[in-house]
């Protein structure tokens, strides 16, 4: 059985230097492939005289990621194991992008006229529109944003590296403030901004929810113990679910206003409760150094 990745997503966001780091990790990478042919390339590949158990394909034509919807669902019911890596990052990170390399969008290169961060912002969003149905279809989103590239192949490591469980739901947890926007690549958000806010604490305030006295303000309310037992029961319910309809990856995001306190201590909490069922969790605090 052949393992398959599909990196996809918005151009800028990271899928050639992706492509570059899963070639350094051992995986077979194709980039820039034809719609037209990935069936047939996957079929080669699948072959038992083929070596390349770990295939790759970048696909980065605008036209050709809209029409590979299709596609992806008739590789998924081929017996290979398919997975879609859709590389997404916010409209404002994109223009400082193409602002700083001066290279043209490529779905303005018709138009005959240079980038404006006005111009650019909309071919971004016409971009962005176009391939939503093809982020529907992920299994994981990657938000690029606020990434290096250092931080990108780091996680790719994490998720596809030699020691990356293959046939495992991966669980990734992130702490986020409300105040600093909702994170763009996770499948279920909770918003913990009803309990007690240990910021109107003067001696909690300068700490964070890694600290134990933040950690025993939020924790020891019954509120939250309530919660999170509704929570872990409801998440023990949907796990053995997600695993039978061939999940890979799930995301969890915790929010709180500032994204310091309260979801900070929850996200950790949460992330022991994978730990103790043998599951391996990547807990983030994306807005802890933000204040």
């Amino acid at each position: 059985m052949t393992d398959v990745l599909v990196i996809t997503g918005l151009s800028g966001a990271g899928r050639s230097q992706a492509a570059d780091d899963l070639e350094d990790l051992g995986w077979f990478v194709i980039d820039n492939l034809p719609t037209a042919l990935i069936e047939q390339v996957v079929e080669m590949a699948s072959q038992p005289s083929d070596p390349h158990q770990q295939l790759c394909l970048v696909v980065g034509n605008a036209t050709q990621r809209a029409d590979i919807v299709g596609v992806l669902r008739s590789l998924r019911a081929s017996g290979n194991r398919v997975r879609v890596l859709f590389l997404d990052a916010s409209t404002g990170s994109l223009v400082k992008r193409y602002g700083t390399t001066r290279r043209r969008h490529p779905l303005d290169l018709e138009s005959g006229r240079a980038n404006s961060e006005s111009g650019i912002a909309a071919v971004i969003q016409r971009e962005r529109e176009l391939l939503q149905p093809v982020k529907a279809e992920a299994d994981l989103v990657i938000d690029t944003s606020d990434l290096t590239v250092h931080q990108l192949k780091a996680k790719l490591i994490e998720l596809f590296g030699p020691s990356s469980p293959s046939d495992r739901l991966l669980i990734g947890i992130v702490s986020f403030g409300f105040k600093h926007g909702l994170p763009l690549d996770v499948d279920l958000v909770f918003d913990v901004r009803f309990l007690p806010n240990p910021y109107w604490d003067e001696n909690l305030r300068p700490l964070s929810g890694l600290d134990d006295p933040v950690r025993a303000y939020v924790l020891d309310n019954p509120l939250a113990g309530r919660f999170l037992e509704h929570l872990e029961g409801m998440l023990a319910t949907l796990l053995p679910a997600y695993v039978a309809e061939g999940k890979s990856y799930l995301s969890i995001a915790i929010g709180c206003t500032g994204g310091q306190h309260r979801s900070v201590a929850i996200a950790e909490r949460l992330g022991a409760w994978f730990v103790a069922r043998d599951m391996r969790p990547r807990v983030t605090h994306r807005d802890l150094v933000k204040g």
